[in-house]
């Protein structure tokens, strides 16, 4: 199988801790992307239910048509060869030189010598492959690693970032690993310390390795400095080739016993916290999954679509809350819930909920514009469809929560616990590429029966802008919604080509 869209694809994997988690680590052929998974939360009846997850390796070999050239030893395969196919899957084994388990002496491991060895891969599959660039697939310390390829080796050697074509990153610590306990001492004490080489998730190592030399200032990071940020501009990946994966489940990360959960916090994914897990201006979805293990992100169905139909969609679609006008005033706050799931797929694709800590804080405009708020994006693939007479389905569940606060204490007088004073359902049906992009779209309070059974009929909503290959719609909220959002508050979305 041969597919121009198929680029060569590079795993790198997370942080292993000290000597005897390296060892174990370069014990595995492929790092850990050959896990899969056997668990689901909760099934029918209220009963645990099996799902057979096989891994996201396997899952691109079965459903994408990749190989994977091992033959006993990667390297030796591509020395071998003076040409490789592109639609291949290779691991970056950083680790292997830092393992004591080969009976050399092991290498110290840093960080900045992962990602310039991550570099020297890139080019050698890119010269048998002719690929113009590599996808990146990372999970936790691994989307540093790309980073620091990104931001620091790249710009170090005066080389664009166009040898990486998207980089998508599970549970990656954009902005570093911080602890809710200890009033900031623990965070001292691993970044002085390094304990396990640990200091890598602290401020001043991330700057070291995120910032070219030209511009690293000894002193350490400037004030306000935010290691989450990617820098823009000619030479550097745009931002719509990134998509960061964040885990919202603590409760199921039982590293250390569960200590590492208890130390993090509830606004995270049991390691990372959920506001230090994306970069701002990146595609993102937020799974209700942990860090790793038996309910982790990566052996998870939720990563692996989200992972699929970034790589290979054909249509990206983002959908806003815009022109909202909600009572204010007397510490009244207003957060939005969502939830985005596809036709077809047996898992959500992307929820944002107060119980997982992450709603959607619905602020008033500012000096007087747009009040506008993203509510997700996801990207649809029309190959992927049961039927090809039928256009692309996903739902869009959007519920509005008020709270009312004074001097930051909740107010009980009339307050119900959990209870949206806005809750409904928008199905929208997504055109395909061949037959041109259209959108319909009907609230599930406007459907007669189930939304299974719902088809579409007539014309798709009219393109308001004539933009070529940007296809939008503004859908107003239903009626029953006006007194509290007002009448111009309206779903925007937004449909453009993807590839």
């Amino acid at each position: 199988m041969d597919d121009d869209r198929r680029l060569p694809l590079v795993y790198v994997r997370g942080f292993a801790g000290g000597t005897r988690g390296i060892d174990k680590a370069v014990d595995d052929p492929f790092y850990g992307f050959n896990e899969g998974s056997t668990h689901v939360r909760v099934g029918a009846h209220n009963q645990p239910l099996f799902h057979q997850f096989e891994s996201p390796l396997l899952r691109l070999l079965r459903e994408e048509g990749y190989e994977l050239l091992v033959k006993g030893n990667q390297e030796a395969s591509l020395a071998a060869h003076a040409e490789i196919p592109a639609h291949t899957v290779w691991i970056h084994r950083f680790y292997d030189r830092s393992a004591t388990t080969w009976g050399a002496s092991p290498q110290e491991y840093r960080l900045e010598h992962a990602a310039a060895d991550l570099l020297d891969l890139i080019d050698r599959l890119r010269e048998k492959t002719g690929a113009p660039a590599v996808i990146l697939v990372a999970h936790s310390m691994g989307g540093l690693i790309c980073r620091c390829l990104l931001q620091k080796v790249l710009p170090d050697r005066g080389r664009d970032a166009d040898c990486v074509a998207k980089l998508f990153t599970y549970g990656t610590p954009h902005g570093g690993i911080a602890f809710e306990l200890g009033g900031g001492l623990l965070e001292r004490v691993r970044d002085t310390f390094g304990l396990q080489g640990a200091d890598i998730f602290g401020p001043r190592r991330m700057y070291e390795y995120l910032t070219p030399q030209a511009d690293l200032d000894p002193g350490g990071p400037p004030g306000g400095w935010d290691a989450r940020v990617m820098p823009q501009g000619p030479g550097r990946l745009p931002l719509e080739r990134v998509f960061c994966l964040v885990g919202t489940d603590p409760t199921d990360y039982d590293v250390a016993f569960g200590l590492s959960a208890a130390a993090v916090g509830p606004r995270s994914d049991g390691l990372v916290q959920i506001e230090r897990a994306y970069v701002p201006g990146a595609h993102r979805a937020f799974v209700h999954r942990s860090h790793s293990g038996r309910y982790g992100m990566v052996n998870s169905e939720e990563g692996y679509q989200n992972l699929r139909r970034f790589l290979f969609g054909d249509t990206r679609i983002e959908a806003s809350l815009v022109d909202y006008r909600l009572p204010g005033g007397d510490g009244l706050v207003w957060q939005a819930e969502v939830r985005l799931s596809v036709r077809g797929l047996p898992v959500v694709m992307h929820e944002r909920l107060a119980a997982h800590w992450c709603p959607i804080q619905l602020d008033p405009p500012v000096d007087g514009g747009e009040a506008s708020v993203s509510l997700a994006t996801t990207f649809l693939n029309s190959g992927l469809r049961a039927a090809t007479d039928e256009p692309m389905r996903f739902i869009l569940e959007l519920r509005l929560i008020s709270l009312r606060e004074r001097r930051g204490i909740l107010s009980l007088g009339d307050h119900l616990e959990q209870s949206a004073d806005f809750s409904d359902t928008l199905v929208i049906d997504v055109g395909t590429p061949e037959a041109g992009p259209g959108i319909w779209a009907a609230w599930n309070s406007d459907i007669e029966g189930a939304i299974r059974d719902h088809h579409v009929a007539g014309e798709p909503r009219v393109d308001e802008d004539p933009t070529p290959n940007r296809w939008v719609a503004h859908l107003h909220l239903p009626t029953t919604a006006a007194p509290l959002v007002g009448r111009a508050a309206r779903i925007r979305l937004v449909a453009t080509p993807w590839t």
